[in-house]
């Protein structure tokens, strides 16, 4: 059995004053939960939190970094960088990152790399568009994300690393996948990757990230191949964010 996961992405949210009394709260409230929890801040705050959650049980993320090791790349961050403040996970190939600043998918598959490289654990993120899941192309568009990484890193590489499905049609909307729907594309991706290697496709943490809150996480969570969740908004309260992970 996969091992349960919530991390919660604070996308471009916080300031030193606010980050310091949200993570008060995670931190008090994480002390008894049968999973693991990672929160992934903007970079200016990584050396904040990564205070702030010494010997604690929460793990630290980023939010993406650059494919490449060093160089002329002017307001890029490296693995390495990340690995100085202990970063556990990194997000990569998150969908505003392939919208808003159109990374592609060989991008992504290199982000994915360089993260294991430093030691990182990747969160790659899969899904697609409304217009996509309308006109029928789901697991297309999903597989043609998760075979780029694949082509690049191996089978061998997904026992360290963790996929959220988010469903863009779904983030930040007010729409929610239906418990089923998202089940649904969790056991394609999982069957994907058993089609390589099936013992590795049942150990790998899948989670869901498309506006997972208090109200309908009992009920994804419940889903056989939802691992736990990769959270927007409800991140960013602290007692939202604890009520899911009690969900786990």
């Amino acid at each position: 059995m996969p091992r349960k996961l919530v991390a919660g992405n604070w996308k471009m949210h916080g300031s030193l004053a606010d980050n310091a009394t949200l993570l008060a709260g995670v931190v008090s409230g994480v002390q008894d939960l049968d999973c693991e929890v990672a929160v992934c801040v903007p970079f200016p705050y990584l050396s904040q939190v990564q205070q702030a959650l010494s010997g604690t049980l929460i793990r630290l993320g980023a939010q993406n970094l650059s494919e490449h090791a060093k160089g002329a790349y002017t307001g890029e961050v490296s693995a390495a960088m990340l690995k100085d403040f202990a970063c556990a996970y990194v997000i990569v190939g998150h969908s505003e990152r392939r919208s808003l600043y159109g990374e592609t998918d060989a991008q992504v598959a290199a982000k994915f790399v360089a993260a294991q490289g430093a030691g990182i654990t990747p969160i790659l993120c899969l899904g697609e568009s409304l217009q996509e899941r309308e006109s029928g192309v789901t697991e297309a568009v999903v597989a043609r994300q998760l075979d780029a990484v694949l082509a690049v890193a191996g089978i061998a590489a997904f026992a360290k690393a963790v996929i959220a499905y988010e469903p863009v049609w779904a983030i930040g909307t007010g729409l929610t996948a239906t418990p089923e729907q998202a089940q649904a594309v969790h056991a394609f991706i999982r069957g994907r990757l058993a089609q390589h290697d099936s013992a590795m496709a049942a150990n790998v943490v899948i989670q869901y990230g498309g506006s997972m809150k208090p109200s309908n996480a009992a009920e994804l969570l419940s889903q056989p191949d939802i691992d736990g969740g990769l959270i927007g908004g409800a991140a960013l309260v602290a007692e939202d964010f604890l009520a899911i992970c009690r969900a786990v």
